[in-house]
């Protein structure tokens, strides 16, 4: 659309305006400096990496004066604790993944990744076209927190097995690491489920501490040496279509922030959820290449398994609704979205996208 002479006068008074209001801004507003810490090591160059990332865009967004310090796990508080950290006050915000805390609430994993679940964009629709956010929003309360999503892996592989999985009949006694309710699914089916933060998956899969593991996807995994210890690697990833991380703050320390700096922590962690999901989609495409030509054997599970995961997961869900009120109003909200959501991308994306694969000359 072209621009008329009369009407650029008023657009570069506007420009204008805003030009001499930016520096009374930058003036104005105070330097504040506060600690991040992550749920990750510095090795998970991509989960880490977005702490970095939030950090920077929110330097950018503020001309520098509002300072986030990363720190990975470990270096202040163990990886597993962020929320508690930020809850009592030992640092003023973190990123971490709700999943690793559903002990103590359990109605904190929609806003992580549920088994057989919701897709990156389907998570992302609940959330701002649905009533994700204000149901979280509630659940957030009672922690004294603010959650701002801020990055998500995508779809991910169902994990890494030294044995092959031939029958649900295979899991019983098996100790897996897992987190969130993909451990209470495997549990129903009789395995024993183990959380245990990335850094420490591979010593405990070497040692033969734990007999299978799970983490992200291809990338993560190579990364993390999981093909050197265990053989078989499966498909489908039902357990976890998505997984969101979220930017926790307290309510208090949020409160202190100037609306300017409020908002540019909520487009840093727009940002690099947007980040994240490309970085992982570029990354494993090319890493399950080189693990299979390393000697992964890449399995897929058989239906029988996935029957069997299913119908643990909806009992479960089920078993959590009947003990907890505030999880009962989320999970048929949920389950109502889900329906729909799963309707559609079947004759949608999934239809299109499986037309595609099958004619693709490779």
């Amino acid at each position: 659309m072209r621009i008329r002479r009369r009407q650029l006068a008023p657009l570069a008074a506007t420009m204008g305006a805003a030009a001499l209001a930016a520096p009374a801004i930058a003036q104005t507003t105070e330097q504040i400096k506060w600690r991040l810490v992550s749920s990750y090591p510095q090795s998970l160059d991509t989960l880490y990496g977005a702490s970095k990332t939030i950090a920077r865009v929110v330097s950018e967004l503020t001309d520098g004066k509002f300072e986030l310090q990363p720190f990975a796990a470990g270096e202040i508080v163990p990886g597993l604790q962020v929320l508690d950290a930020v809850s009592n006050g030992t640092v003023e915000c973190g990123h971490t993944y709700m999943g690793y805390y559903i002990g103590k609430n359990p109605s904190v994993i929609f806003d992580a990744s549920l088994p057989f679940g919701l897709t990156p964009r389907m998570q992302n629709a609940w959330m701002r076209y649905g009533d994700g956010r204000k149901l979280m929003d509630e659940v957030y309360d009672g922690f004294g927190l603010v959650a701002i999503p801020a990055g998500n892996t995508g779809g991910q592989m169902f994990g890494w097995f030294r044995k092959e999985l031939k029958s649900p009949a295979d899991f019983v006694g098996l100790k897996m690491r897992t987190a969130g309710f993909g451990g209470k699914v495997m549990a129903k089916l009789g395995a024993v489920p183990q959380q245990i933060a990335g850094g420490d998956i591979y010593p405990a899969l070497e040692r033969g501490t734990i007999d299978a593991c799970e983490w992200v996807g291809p990338y993560d995994d190579e990364r993390l040496g999981f093909n050197k210890v265990a053989k078989y690697y499966y498909t489908p990833g039902v357990m976890e279509l998505e997984a969101m991380n979220q930017i926790l703050i307290s309510k208090k320390a949020w409160a202190s922030l100037p609306p300017r700096y409020q908002a540019a922590l909520r487009y840093a962690g727009a940002f690099a959820t947007e980040d994240m999901l490309a970085s992982y989609d570029a990354k494993n495409a090319e890493a399950i290449a080189r693990l299979v030509a390393s000697g992964a054997q890449l399995s897929v599970l058989p239906e029988d398994i996935i029957k069997a995961l299913r119908g643990a997961l909806e009992a479960v869900l089920d078993e959590e609704a009947a003990n907890n009120e505030q999880f009962k109003k989320i999970l048929a909200n949920w389950r109502t979205f889900r329906a729909s959501q799963h309707r559609w991308f079947s004759i949608a994306d999934t239809r299109a996208e499986n037309a595609v694969y099958r004619t693709d000359p490779r």
